[in-house]
Order: structure tokens, then sequence, then C-alpha cells
């Protein structure tokens, strides 16, 4: 069951969600833009948590800065990445073996910036419509630990297209997944998206030593 905790990142504090696991690994989930309704409460991080925690995995979830009882304010991304650093930082000092990260849209976006920049600090990462429609994405070059990619073939935020000229940049080897006739807000395709998950998770566990 999650329990309410505090991430402390710089002068802020920021709320969110910890469970612990089975399986001495954990993961980081990040929600949609916060100027847009983004927050931990998304359903599609919900779908991400549980299929996560499914798998033995230790989830925390958090609001970005300025978001919901989180304190101070939206910082185009750059704030957001020390929020995503605390949250990792967080988790080293629950005793787990690996992290991940996981991210849907904006999350995705900021997830890939950290892990861009320090790379060995992410056991993989996972990227639920990375906004490549709506957001540059010009820094972030090889992602050695991506993965799995999905979006859908109506997310005009996160087109099919422009992820597939992207990944052979980011990672060739990561999965891709389209989910057909899915927007950008999953709707309707939450069962959809956590079938894939659960492939991708089951798969993870079958390729552990």
């Amino acid at each position: 069951m999650e329990e309410k905790i505090t991430v402390e990142s710089g002068p802020y504090r920021l709320e969110g969600y910890w469970q612990a696991g089975t399986a001495g690994k954990a993961v980081v989930i990040t929600h949609p833009h916060p100027l847009y309704g983004g927050t931990m409460s998304n359903p599609v991080v919900e779908t991400i948590q549980s299929a996560c925690q499914q798998y033995g995995y230790a989830t925390l979830r958090f609001n970005f800065r300025g978001v919901g009882n989180s304190q101070g304010h939206f910082d185009n991304g750059v704030g957001e990445k020390d929020d995503v650093r605390a949250a990792i930082a967080y988790v080293k000092g629950m005793n787990v073996a690996a992290i991940d990260l996981a991210g849907y849209s904006f999350g995705a976006w900021v997830n890939a910036g950290v892990a861009a920049a320090k790379p060995t600090a992410i056991h993989s990462m996972l990227m639920v419509s990375p906004p490549v429609g709506f957001v540059a994405f010009e820094n972030v070059n090889a992602l050695t630990c991506l993965k799995l990619v999905v979006t859908g073939s109506r997310d005009d935020i996160a087109p099919a297209e422009h992820i597939r000229d992207l990944l052979p940049i980011w990672n060739p080897e990561a999965r891709f997944e389209i989910i057909d006739g899915c927007d950008h807000f999953y709707f309707g395709y939450l069962q959809e998206l956590k079938s894939i998950l659960n492939r991708y998770l089951k798969s993870v566990e079958s390729d552990a030593p």
C-alpha cells in the first residue's frame, strides 16, 4: 500500500507516494505538464505505477514543484529535473539495487534530460508519449538506458513518425509500441497500455540473471 512521503528538492518540499516492492528494484514515475493539469494522480501515471507494483517494483510517484501541495513554482523543465534527481536520491536511501525511470508526456521529457546528463544513474527507462511534437528534445542524444517507448497512432503531441525518427539517436534497440486509435490522453486505452507494460516488465523479469 502506498504511503504519503515528502521529497526534499533544494528549498522545496515535494509531496509524493512511495510503495515498497519485493524485487530489490524501484521506479520513479513522473507526470504530465503541470500547466495543463498534470499531476501524480493522472490515470496513465497510476497505470504505470500499478503495472510496476505487479512485478515487484518499489514505486515513487510525486508532484513536481508547484503542483498540488508541492512547494515552488513551475520552472519550464529546469527545476523539474532537480525534482527528479531528488526523487532518485530519496529512492537510493531506501536500499534498492536498481532504479528505473518512467514518465508520461512532460514527465518523459524531463526524465530524458536527467538520463541523458547522467546515464549511469539509471538502470532502465520507459517513456509513454514523449511530447516530441510539443517540446524540443535537441539536447537529448544517446539514451542507452531507454528500453520502451509507447505512443498512440492518433497522438499529435507525441507523433509516432517523429518518435520513430528519433529512436536511432536515443537507442535503436529500444522497443517501440504504437496503440492503434489512441490519442495523447489514453481515454479508453489504459488497458491496452497496461498490457504493453506487463509484456515489457515480464520480459525484463525473464531476462534477469
